[in-house]
């Protein structure tokens, strides 16, 4: 997923933030089996969670583009 991030940045600014869940329990209790798990977030919004595993190019796109959707 990362690697796949790296060249969305090509096309669009954004900043890539890695947080390891196992120096935080609740992380692990929340997303485990979930890792990894894309979110993003634009100025002082809320995170959304984008999608875990692989990278879903419709729904990250969809957000750099300000189509995202609750």
């Amino acid at each position: 997923m990362l690697q796949a991030l790296q060249v969305l940045q090509q096309e669009h600014l954004f900043v890539i933030e890695i947080i390891d869940i196992d120096e935080d329990n609740d992380l692990v209790a929340q997303f485990d089996e979930l890792v990894p798990v894309l979110f993003a977030r634009k100025g002082d919004t809320a995170p959304v969670q984008l999608c875990h595993y692989f990278l879903n190019e419709i729904k990250v796109g969809a957000f750099l583009r300000n189509e995202a959707s609750d």
